[in-house]
């Protein structure tokens, strides 16, 4: 399980994009997003920079923790 902290993220359709765009790049990824913690935790075999990037992609600011 990775986790990541994540800036901007203020509501379920935050969560509903981060979520779609890591599962877009692994089908089978399991994303479980905190959005008043700001942390998403993904179970996947995507690397953690590709994730991060991923999570970019949607205008959200990550780092792994």
């Amino acid at each position: 399980m990775q986790l990541f902290k994540v800036q901007g993220m203020t509501c379920q359709h935050c969560a509903k994009a981060v979520t779609q765009a890591v599962q877009d790049q692994d089908s089978t990824a399991t994303v479980a997003v905190d959005v008043a913690a700001g942390e998403v935790q993904v179970e996947s075999r995507l690397a953690p920079d590709v994730i991060i990037g991923l999570i970019g992609a949607e205008g959200y600011a990550a780092k792994a923790v």
